[in-house]
């Protein structure tokens, strides 16, 4: 995955939302969706998957909703990316040194290997703490 999804950028704009808000305290899904402007039952389904994850921590019935499941100091946009898109991949031969018979001669197989550690080192170095600012 090189291009983010619309369900990659809807789970950041949440996510972010999440971060700023009162360590703890329940959002309703709808509260989110309207302020960051995303589809409600899109919104939704990603954060059911972000609950099963471990990113979000979900309450049902009245006074229910979702919030972080960890300080958003110790959430990387890489986890939240990979956590709806997969793993961030430069090129498939990073993933999967067997999906490709020349990678052991391949000269750009080393370049796609340091985007793809480049890359995850800029997203694993930013939390959402700091988008929330």
């Amino acid at each position: 995955m090189m291009g983010l999804t619309r369900k990659g950028e809807y789970a950041i704009r949440g996510m972010i939302y999440l971060a700023r808000q009162e360590p703890g305290k329940l959002i309703l899904v709808n509260e989110i969706a309207e302020t960051v402007d995303v589809p409600q039952s899109f919104l939704a389904k990603i954060f059911q998957g972000l609950t099963r994850l471990g990113l979000v921590r979900s309450s049902r019935g009245a006074g229910g909703g979702f919030t972080l499941a960890r300080p958003a100091a110790e959430i990387s946009l890489r986890e939240v990316i990979e956590a709806v898109e997969g793993p961030i991949c430069a090129n498939r031969c990073v993933l999967d040194d067997g999906f490709c018979n020349r990678s052991a001669h391949c000269t750009v197989h080393p370049v796609w290997h340091r985007v793809q550690d480049q890359v995850g080192a800029i997203l694993d170095g930013v939390s959402l703490a700091e988008l929330s600012k």
